[in-house]
């Protein structure tokens, strides 16, 4: 079977396929202990579960060839049964159902998702971790993996991008990188001087871009802050030069013009990308009144949970 993999939200009707799916899935893999229970599930069980929480089917050709149960799990939404019928797998038909699962899971208003693996299937624990899940809990053999959803918000002007950043301080410590995005005058400067004064640290914050670098020492017990320009930067040897490594053992870095470059720093940061849309594009007008948009893409387990989102939304 060639035909285009589709995913859609799974209905009353898709319960046998998606049951047959499930167990032919399950019965690939190696015998677990204590063992799986997925070959359990009946077309009764199942099909509790799409009435009531949903499930999304993969097809190809009109045949169901993957499948994922849904479930509410308070602020995140729950994957269960991810499976894949095995004459189908390395099709990326996973990827598929998690990307369909993140937009359910927007419109629900979930901040976040979470899925179980098991220790003894290490590659299936390395394909979530590809899909930017990562390991938050563990009880035995069961591993809870979880990913927080991208958001974006509005900030019309800079005083509201200054604010963003002062509403994040709180929720930061030692070891925290931001890599900070957009074009110039979208207001990453700003940001980050409502960041320096939440975090309450030494000197007035600008742009380093002739010094590529400034440390600013906390006034009081907190991280000091490290702001760096990486828009000079030639390559990922030119920032590990900077040695970024040591500074985050006490500060918070803040790495504007970062993206491609300083990922390797840390596995879990945010990635922060403001947007300002120009008030006359024709001419190329620039207002410093042209409203903002700001997108924050947590990665790692630190910001499971974290309660970001209702942080910076004020």
């Amino acid at each position: 079977m060639t035909g285009t993999v589709r995913v859609r939200a799974a209905t009353p009707a898709d319960v046998p396929a998606l049951v047959a799916v499930v167990h032919a899935a399950f019965a690939s893999r190696p015998v677990l202990d204590p063992p799986s229970t997925q070959l359990l599930e009946t077309e009764e069980s199942v099909g509790v579960v799409v009435a009531a929480t949903g499930g999304l089917v993969a097809e190809a050709d009109g045949e169901v060839i993957g499948a994922v149960l849904l479930g509410d799990h308070g602020d995140r939404l729950g994957l269960h049964r991810v499976s894949v019928h095995p004459d189908h797998q390395g099709r990326g038909v996973v990827g598929l159902l998690a990307r369909a699962a993140e937009d359910v899971a927007r419109d629900r208003g979930c901040s976040g998702i979470e899925v179980g693996a098991r220790v003894e299937l290490p590659q299936t624990v390395e394909l979530w971790l590809h899909h930017g899940y990562a390991l938050v809990d563990r009880a035995g053999p069961h591993l809870t993996m979880a990913k927080e959803l991208p958001f974006a918000l509005a900030v019309p002007e800079a005083d509201d991008a200054r604010a963003l950043g002062h509403r994040l301080a709180p929720l930061l410590r030692a070891g925290d990188l931001l890599i900070l995005t957009g074009d110039l005058g979208a207001g990453k400067t700003t940001f980050t001087q409502g960041l320096g004064q939440g975090l309450g640290v030494r000197g007035q914050v600008t742009s380093p871009t002739f010094i590529l670098a400034r440390a600013h020492p906390s006034l009081g017990d907190g991280p000091g802050l490290v702001h760096v320009d990486a828009y000079r930067l030639g390559g990922v040897e030119e920032l590990d030069d900077l040695d970024l490594d040591s500074a985050l053992a006490t500060s918070v870095a803040v790495v504007e013009w970062g993206e491609g470059l300083a990922e390797s720093l840390a596995e879990d940061r945010l990635e922060i990308t403001l947007r300002r849309r120009r008030g006359d594009e024709r001419s190329g007008g620039i207002d410093d009144t042209d409203p903002r948009e700001v997108e924050v893409r947590p990665v790692g387990a630190r910001w499971v949970g974290a309660g970001l989102r209702e942080a910076l939304s004020g």
